[in-house]
C-alpha cells in the first residue's frame, strides 16, 4: 500500500457549525434478518436532503448477519456501502459482481432499476460497516444503472500534522479528490479517525446539509458532546463556514454533507421517486419483470 500523504492543504475555519439535533438510531432488521441500526430514514428526508437513509451494522455473531440481503430491487437513487470489517459479495441483474472487503467501498447507481444481492462471505468473525442512500435528481432517476467497487487501497486518504487520518470516500477534502464524484448533489463523505486530544477542521458550503456520525470514541462538535452511536445534524448559518471536530478520546466519525435537491420525495421501500404515480409504475415494472 502507498504511504499516506501528509496534510496537503491547511484549512482555517472562521466559525464552526453548531449542532442542531442529536439523533440515536433504532435497532431493526433488514434483508433476511440482518440486525442493524437505522440511524436515519424517511423522517429526516427533508432535513438531510439529498440523503435518504443511513444504516450501521456491527456484529461478531454470525446469526446476526449470515442470512444477508438476498436479491431485492431498487430504483431512483444511489447506495454507498462502506466496510470497516468483513466481506460482502455483490451480484446484480445487470451482470455486475464484486467482493467488498475490509476498508473498501461499493457505489451502486440504481437509476431506472436494478435487482441485486449483498451476501456475507464469512461465517465467523466481525462484520461492520455502513450503507448510505443518496437521492438522484428527477432528471436522472431513470438513467442506466452503474456499479463500482473500491478496495481499501483505492480510497484516497491523508494524515494531518496532529495524526488525524482522513479517508475521502466521496467529494474532496483538503485538496484530496475522493473515490466518487457526483456533480448535482456534490456529496462529501469522509471517514475521520482522530487520536485522543486531536482536532480536525473541514470546510462546508453554507447551503449544504451536513451531519456527523460517531462510530468510535467521543467527539465535541460545536460545543456538543457526542458518543459512539450518535448522529449530530449540523446547523446551517451564513456565518459558519465549516465544522471543527475535537476528540475526547481516540475516535472515529463519518462526516456526510451534500447539496439539497429541494424536489418532491415519494418512497415505497426500495423505490424512491418524485410522485406516487411513479412509485406505482416502479412496483408494476418490478412485478412484471421490467424493472431491470
Amino acid at each position: 500500500m502507498n504511504p499516506i500523504p501528509q496534510y496537503p492543504t491547511e484549512q482555517a475555519i472562521r466559525l464552526s457549525r453548531s449542532v442542531e439535533e442529536i439523533v440515536t438510531g433504532r435497532a431493526t432488521a433488514d434483508g433476511a434478518g440482518v440486525k442493524l441500526t437505522r440511524v436515519f430514514g424517511q423522517s429526516l428526508h427533508r432535513r438531510l436532503d439529498p440523503f435518504l437513509m443511513f444504516d450501521a451494522f456491527k456484529s461478531d455473531s454470525p446469526q446476526d448477519y449470515i442470512a444477508g440481503f438476498p436479491a431485492h430491487p431498487h430504483r431512483g437513487f444511489e447506495t454507498i456501502t462502506y466496510m470497516l470489517a468483513g466481506r460482502m459479495r455483490h451480484q446484480d441483474s445487470v451482470g455486475n459482481e464484486g467482493l467488498l472487503e475490509s476498508g473498501g467501498m461499493q457505489w451502486m447507481l440504481a437509476g431506472r432499476g436494478v435487482i441485486h444481492s449483498e451476501m456475507p462471505e464469512q461465517d465467523q468473525g466481525l462484520l461492520e460497516g455502513f450503507q448510505l442512500w443518496l437521492n438522484l435528481p428527477a432528471s436522472e432517476k431513470l438513467t442506466s444503472p452503474d456499479y463500482q467497487d473500491f478496495s481499501a487501497s483505492q480510497i484516497p486518504e491523508f494524515r494531518t500534522k496532529t495524526g488525524v487520518r482522513v479517508r475521502v470516500l466521496m467529494g474532496a477534502s483538503h485538496g484530496v479528490l475522493g473515490a466518487v464524484q457526483r456533480p448535482v448533489t456534490m456529496p462529501l463523505y469522509l471517514d475521520i479517525r482522530l487520536p485522543s486530544g486531536a482536532s480536525h477542521a473541514e470546510v462546508l458550503p453554507v447551503d449544504h446539509h451536513a451531519a456527523i456520525y460517531v462510530y468510535r470514541g467521543g467527539l465535541r462538535v460545536g460545543g456538543a458532546e457526542l458518543v459512539a452511536g450518535q448522529l449530530a445534524i449540523l446547523c446551517q448559518s451564513t456565518e459558519a463556514d465549516g465544522v471543527i471536530l475535537e476528540a475526547q478520546q481516540e475516535s472515529g466519525a463519518l462526516l456526510i454533507a451534500g447539496h439539497p435537491l429541494h424536489e418532491p420525495i415519494a418512497q415505497n421501500g426500495p423505490f424512491v421517486m418524485n410522485t406516487l404515480d411513479q412509485i406505482k409504475q416502479a412496483i408494476a415494472d418490478y412485478q412484471a419483470g421490467r424493472l431491470a
